[in-house]
């Protein structure tokens, strides 16, 4: 048995797990440290959290080679987290709508900056979605906290419910590994640890909460197969080399970035855009 439990260990897959183990709990208790503290310290790691993620996407689309359009992207985004990190949210969200609207038009339908136009898109997202929920105070954490709880829940759920039912493929062609079974396990769970969450806080479940966790962690999976088929259409494994065993951040947060973004919008429509986060748990 000493044997077997050394050959366990030195098992490079074992090693590979070690590392991945890892450096997700660092980035987890980093995570959720800042997430907590809130103001300047956050509003950083959304920033940082941007400009990662663009440089990631950039480097998986080959964006670069729009040459000037890039260096506009690159440019809008810096002038929106600028904008974001000094409380100006409408003005960091209307300037990279309005450069994407301006892209478009340049581009005239030649299609040789989509890629970049949707990563300009999707990097925004990424840091300014929790950026602005997290703005609304406690509200906003509450409800960060409930993204991560869904999502986080979701994602392990799939995984583990996927390897141990199988059966039918959920879209082969984007993701080989994934299963219809991991995604309703995923669903359920995501559901069930939401809502138990939400009662823990709040003491109460409402019917507000239940359809936002259906929809985060739906949204949440739809983002981890977004990734897996942009990344399928370059031909690419992982999205950079930032976190031992995972690959780049993009690999760790593709579900968190889609499923802030639903939260947002899913806010402002209940709350308005001045308070995303304030109705979603007094509905």
């Amino acid at each position: 048995m000493g044997l077997g439990l050394g050959r366990l260990v030195a098992n490079a897959s074992w090693i590979d797990l070690k590392s991945r183990l890892i450096s997700a709990l660092i980035l987890g208790v980093a995570i959720l440290a800042l997430t907590f503290a809130g103001g300047v310290a956050f509003r950083l790691l959304c920033c940082a959290t941007c400009i990662i993620v663009f440089d990631e996407w950039m480097r998986m689309t080959r964006g670069k080679r729009a040459g000037d359009i890039y260096l506009f992207a690159r440019r809008a985004l810096f002038v929106s987290l600028v904008a974001f990190f000094f409380g100006f949210h409408a003005v960091a969200v209307a300037v990279v709508l309005l450069s994407i609207g301006f892209i478009a038009l340049v581009d005239r339908g030649e299609r040789k900056a989509d890629w970049v136009m949707a990563g300009l898109g999707y990097s925004a997202l990424a840091g300014i979605a929790p950026g602005l929920l997290r703005e609304d105070g406690a509200d906003g954490l509450a409800v960060l906290g409930l993204i991560i709880c869904v999502v986080w829940s979701t994602d392990v759920f799939a995984y583990f419910s996927g390897r141990m039912i199988g059966g039918p493929k959920l879209l082969p062609m984007v993701s080989p590994k994934k299963t219809v079974a991991g995604a309703v396990g995923g669903l359920v769970a995501g559901v069930a640890l939401g809502s138990l969450y939400a009662y823990w806080l709040t003491g109460s479940v409402t019917w507000l909460v239940v359809v936002l966790c259906v929809i985060l962690s739906i949204v949440g999976q739809a983002g981890d197969l977004y990734e897996s088929w942009v990344k399928r259409r370059f031909g690419v494994k992982d999205s950079g080399r930032l976190i031992p065993g995972h690959g780049g951040l993009m690999d760790r947060i593709d579900a968190l970035i889609f499923a802030a973004g639903a939260a947002w919008i899913f806010g402002m429509l209940i709350g308005g855009a001045e308070h995303p986060a304030g109705a979603i748990f007094r509905f």
